[in-house]
């Protein structure tokens, strides 16, 4: 306790520091999954991604990422131990920060594409293995999220595959692929609003506005949700019937335009992805940092929830901006051009598959990593085509940095909390 009493401002410094390094990784890794497909499908340029990304991923997290975030990230480890001795708990926290940052980094410059929330979950679990021993974890949460490494892609593979195909069998394999673009595209677009208009809602609104909690649980959000799809294909069929395209165009000219309606319809839904990701995912960095802070400043008190300094979550999204700026390109790379070969189309039925699987996940309580769901998906589109498509050496890379990530996070978080500990202690 004299340790928080005597050094408490220079801990938080040092964390506000290795928080905004983990943000800087978030950044750099998952904010790049979130574009891949826009990128490698050509729909936009790296710049412009990246653009869109900082206006989105900053005002998701700044603006949604929430009043209050729960210390104790995804409720995986009890904080019961370390009630007597609240610095240990600091220090655990911070050592989690510099693990999971360090893989994020890591991860990064070698273009894989692993899951933020596993690599702080991985680091907690470290620090409270060494600090608590293995009673102060909760395993069966643990269980939880090993499971969905098989679960979350395989739904989000599947449900890419199925839009994929449907594109395929309604538009593209058609003699007037244009004609029924026309038909059907506003459709897609009808479900792209509703998905991502929940995905807002359950990912993002609901920190903002308390209404929108109960709008959660009460069902309301999928009325707004329909509302929305409704209006997004009333105004998208506008456009695409004001389009001047030759009807005696041929086969491979039609596609191209075709591809065109599909490009505007990836950037609607890279923005919202986006957004949702930066309201979500920014508590991975500012989660262990609000609990730093909070304990310091209450004198040693662990609270089940940790109110948020007027300084962190700017920090956390200022971080996420710079990482994906910096650092984000090599992840995009693998994503959308490592896995397989992506079109609008494709890169469309992606990202809509990866959406829905976001929102499946929020009202069943799946643990879900967003990084595995839109890998499962761009893999769906793949293997739409025949296993030639895929680059097998990438996909293999890919995941064994999802099964390292987890071990890799505790041992480098072990590390840090050793080191720490003999310098404070």
């Amino acid at each position: 306790m004299d340790i928080l009493q005597s050094y408490g401002l220079i801990l938080i410094l040092f964390a506000a520091v290795v928080g905004f390094f983990m943000a800087w990784g978030i950044g750099a890794n998952d904010v790049a999954n979130a574009m891949g497909t826009s990128v490698g499908s050509k729909a936009l340029t790296i710049k412009q991604a990246i653009i869109i990304a900082m206006i989105f991923e900053f005002a998701g997290a700044y603006l949604a990422g929430g009043e209050v975030t729960s210390t104790i990230r995804k409720g995986i480890i009890d904080s019961t131990p370390f009630i007597q001795s609240p610095e240990l708990f600091v220090i655990g926290m911070i050592s989690a920060l510099v693990a999971a940052g360090i893989w994020l980094a890591v991860a990064s410059y070698m273009g894989w594409p692993v899951s933020t929330t596993h690599s702080i979950v991985g680091a907690i679990i470290g620090f409270a293995l060494i600090s608590a021993g293995h009673e102060a974890i909760n395993w069966d949460k643990v269980g939880g999220i090993v499971g969905s490494w098989i679960v979350t892609p395989v739904l989000s593979g599947v449900l890419a595959y199925i839009i994929f195909m449907s594109a395929q069998r309604f538009i593209f394999n058609t003699d007037n692929p244009i004609k029924n673009a026309k038909r059907y595209v506003p459709v897609y677009m009808a479900l792209a609003g509703f998905i991502l208009s929940l995905v807002t809602i359950k990912k993002g609104l609901k920190h903002v506005f308390s209404d929108f909690e109960m709008a959660v649980s009460g069902g309301e959000a999928y009325l707004y949700a329909a509302i929305v799809g409704l209006v997004v294909a009333i105004v998208g069929r506008f456009f695409i019937a004001r389009l001047k395209i030759d009807p005696a165009a041929d086969k491979d000219m039609q596609f191209n335009n075709v591809e065109k309606i599909f490009a505007i319809l990836m950037i609607v839904t890279a923005c919202c992805m986006a957004f949702a990701h930066g309201s979500n995912d920014v508590a991975n960095a500012i989660g262990p940092l609000a609990a730093v802070v909070s304990v310091i400043q209450n004198g040693g008190q662990i609270g089940a929830k940790a109110a948020l300094a007027w300084w962190i979550l700017p920090l956390g999204a200022l971080g996420i901006v710079a990482g994906l700026a910096l650092f984000g390109h090599r992840v995009m790379a693998t994503i959308g051009k490592g896995i397989t070969h992506l079109t609008p189309s494709r890169g469309f039925a992606a990202e809509l598959a990866a959406a829905s699987t976001v929102v499946i996940a929020s009202g069943t309580g799946l643990p879900i990593s967003t990084t595995q769901t839109l890998v499962g998906a761009v893999l769906g589109v793949g293997l739409a085509r025949g296993i030639a498509a895929l680059n097998l050496g990438v996909v293999r890379n890919i995941v064994i940095s999802w099964v390292v990530t987890l071990p890799v996070g505790a041992g480098l978080a072990i590390v840090s909390y050793l080191i720490l500990t003999s310098i404070l202690l």
